[in-house]
């Protein structure tokens, strides 16, 4: 055996050491019927303690429509959870469970992932008695979308490290032990193709669901497009150089800010937005509140201005007739 694999033969089993106390297996019961007749089967999935006072993450399909859910620790205790918020945007929730000095997982750092990188899944796969379960693979891609995903979230991390049943909401962890992703998709008709949430993105949704139990998202008030190479042409610009505003909201930040239809959005603050997902992981960035420039053309001129962001207030429900 070389060097080389000896070396990783070592560093795989001690990377599930380090994570192993912070993965648990969640139980989500959910009521059914078969041939007719009322029946509950716990759907089996992960988690990943954040922190110490009984404060775990998950996927939000695992806790969508579970009546119950029970969470299984590696040192034997099974514990009730409850859902301190859930985001179905990005496939994020939040567990609690009412125990504390829980080891929390060590968070990596997702954006200095390398494509090629070695990493492990790790979870509760199938359900099937003595996880975790445990699965070695690279980083295939990053900042990949998740084709006929029901949530929003499109920079994923792509992986050959083996996702199946079970592993939503577990770890996906780095040679030290650093968890740098939370396993989300596996695509069935494909092989050596799961997806995983960074950690980043993760932490900061869980934050979120943490203190206002909702993920509160910016509205400028737009319909844009983005710049194919029909458009493009049209317009006598490059493909992609920008996203195409379609469609004002009147009295919404974007109008208020000055922008118009036939627009063409090239930046939102440092960040370049050649497509939509760019345009919404930049505006992701900025709290609520915040005034952003916006860099865009408009007949062939540049120009700049400050947008406001705020939340979408909720229209008013319409009296029944």
């Amino acid at each position: 055996m070389g060097a080389a694999a000896s070396n990783l033969e070592r560093r795989v089993p001690d990377a599930v050491r380090a994570v192993g106390p912070s993965v648990a297996a969640v139980a989500a019961l959910r009521s059914g019927s078969v041939d007719g007749k009322r029946s509950s089967a716990p759907a089996a999935a992960t988690a990943v303690v954040l922190d110490a006072d009984g404060l775990l993450v998950t996927n939000h399909h695992v806790v969508a429509s579970a009546r119950e859910l029970r969470v299984h620790f590696p040192d034997g205790r099974t514990d009730p959870a409850t859902v301190v918020g859930s985001d179905p945007g990005t496939d994020v929730a939040v567990l609690r469970v009412d125990r504390r000095r829980l080891p929390a997982a060590r968070l990596g750092r997702s954006e200095e992932l390398e494509v090629g990188q070695f990493v492990v899944a790790v979870g509760n796969a199938l359900g099937l008695p003595g996880s975790p379960t445990v699965s070695l693979g690279v980083v295939s891609a990053l900042d990949r979308p998740l084709p006929g995903a029901d949530f929003v979230f499109e920079g994923l991390i792509q992986t050959d490290a083996a996702i199946n049943p079970g592993n939503s909401g577990g770890p996906l962890v780095d040679l030290d032990g650093a968890v740098v992703g939370m396993n989300t998709a596996m695509v069935p008709f494909a092989q050596g193709v799961g997806f995983a949430l960074p950690i980043q993105a993760v932490a900061r949704i869980a934050r979120e669901l943490r203190e206002r139990g909702r993920v509160v998202r910016p509205w400028v008030g737009t319909n844009v497009a983005d710049l194919r190479p029909d458009l493009a042409a049209a317009r006598g610009v490059p493909a992609y150089s920008g996203i195409l505003v379609v469609q004002i909201v009147a009295r919404s930040p974007a109008h208020q800010a000055g922008l118009r239809p036939h627009d063409i959005v090239e930046r939102v603050g440092p960040f370049d937005v050649g497509r939509i997902r760019e345009f919404l992981e930049a505006l992701s960035r900025y709290p609520v509140g915040s005034d952003v420039e916006i860099g865009f053309r408009r007949r062939g001129e540049r120009l700049s201005t400050a947008l406001a962001l705020r939340e979408r207030v909720p229209l008013a429900p319409r009296a029944p007739a």
